[in-house]
């Protein structure tokens, strides 16, 4: 396959002048078929960004800006050791001269008013990635390419949705002709813009999003998210330390595995890549030559178990009742009191005279309860957590139930969900003994 590669850093890769050297080696290395270089703010830009935002809202214009006038000299400071001494090159010191006049301008006026609308918001939480890009730009002499200019998105600030066809004409026109072989540019992940040209911000896991995006619309060979792990691991490696790195793994796994709280790329925002047949390749900026991990629709592992994870807390509800044997209807009565009270159901279990559901921690279920009671006997324990085996052929081979429950031995199990997902058999256990279980069953499964 060919066309240029799409390389996404985030914050952590280009956190200082060093590391954005390093992914200027990257860069150039790959630059064989070209490269479209993505890259996040710096790390803990937005996040100050938001604080400073958060500030001025209080009334607090003098932290506000306080935070502000730290990001902009942290940008003049990183520039400066990485161009060289001297005067900035003028679109740096363009584009750091205009965040601080915009976004000085967006505090004060959020100061004034005790409020910061939405749109204003994104004005400010996306400009970090317009200064690490400019920064960047100079410092390999390519092309700066505005993602707003190409990433067109609906007025929904905050969390806005791309406009996929808008995309792919504005990128075949805006960013083909720069990424050709031998030919690096640099964009920006996370931000975008509306029909009127306001800016606008893609939500967690936009500049992901944006990099499959990019890479759909310029038919891209290979997307490389490059982060600071090997790719993605067998499991949480702060609960497992002998967790391994996945070299392959599909698409219907890592969506698994991100809903259950695994840390890998959201499905959601590789997926345009994936329906393509597009390759997307974790990889760690810290380890270039390490391993890493390839995520594909479908997978030709064959393997009963891939990876590990959990999610906690969650709250278990169970309404018992005998008018559940034999009758007709109760189950959709019990689920209509969910959907009435919106709480979210996830994993379910029902015999002939009760049912149980899991519903996340956090969910207000007081009233709930309430309604269930009408129904019948209602049970409610909290403080649990779902420990999952996520595996491609995990429910079409023979003995990976039992082995998964000789491996948790006695460790209590609450609920068993196996058989509604083919690739991820779910357990329920007290949330204090979830790290245990998950160590039983990585030393069963992976080691």
């Amino acid at each position: 396959m060919t066309g240029p590669v799409v390389m996404k850093f985030g914050g952590t890769s280009v956190g200082s002048a060093e590391r954005l050297r390093g992914v200027a080696q990257l860069a150039r290395e790959r630059a064989g078929d070209g490269v479209l270089l993505v890259l996040s703010a710096f790390s803990g830009v937005t996040d100050s960004l938001f604080a400073a935002g958060r500030a001025a809202v209080a009334g607090d214009d003098a932290e506000a800006l306080s935070l502000l006038g730290k990001m902009i000299e942290r940008h003049r400071a990183t520039a400066a050791e990485l161009l060289g001494s001297g005067p900035l090159p003028a679109p740096v010191e363009a584009a750091i001269a205009a965040a601080e006049a915009d976004l000085g301008s967006v505090l004060r006026g959020a100061a004034l008013l005790k409020a910061l609308p939405e749109r204003s918001m994104d004005i400010l939480a996306g400009r970090g990635e317009l200064l690490s890009t400019a920064i960047m730009a100079a410092f390999l002499g390519v092309p700066w390419i505005d993602a707003r200019e190409v990433m067109r998105t609906d007025s929904r600030f905050g969390c806005a949705k791309p406009l996929t066809g808008e995309i792919a004409a504005l990128a075949a026109e805006k960013i083909a002709p720069l990424v050709g072989p031998g030919k690096i540019a640099v964009t920006q992940g996370y931000i975008g813009s509306d029909a009127s040209g306001a800016p606008t911000t893609l939500g967690r896991g936009g500049s992901d999003y944006s990099a499959s995006l990019f890479g759909a619309a310029i038919h891209a060979r290979e997307i490389q998210i490059w982060t600071d792990v090997e790719g993605v691991l067998t499991c949480d490696p702060r609960v497992v330390p002998a967790a391994k790195p996945i070299e392959v793994l599909g698409y219907d796994e890592a969506a698994e595995l991100a809903a259950y709280g695994a840390k890998v790329l959201h499905p959601a925002t590789i997926l345009p890549a994936v329906e393509l047949g597009i390759p997307v390749t974790v990889r760690n900026s810290m380890v270039p030559e390490g391993r890493y991990t390839t995520i594909s629709r479908g997978s030709a592992s064959g393997r009963p178990a891939t990876a590990l994870a959990s999610r906690g807390p969650v709250t278990v509800i169970t309404v018992r009742t005998p008018r559940m044997l034999g009758g007709s209807g109760f189950l959709a009565k019990i689920f209509e009191a969910f959907g009435r009270r919106g709480v979210s159901v996830d994993l379910v279990a029902t015999s002939e005279v009760s049912v149980s559901a899991t519903v996340d921690g956090s969910a207000a279920i007081d009233e709930l309860v309430g309604d269930l009671k009408g129904l019948g006997e209602v049970m409610v324990e909290r403080d649990r957590a779902v420990v999952a085996v996520v595996g491609e052929r995990l429910l079409k081979t023979p003995g990976v139930a039992g082995r998964a429950f000789a491996a948790i031995g006695d460790i209590g199990v609450q609920m068993i969900s196996l058989g509604a997902n083919e690739i991820n058999l779910s357990l329920v256990v007290e949330r204090a003994s979830a790290p245990e279980a998950l160590r039983r069953l990585h030393a069963a499964f992976f080691e």
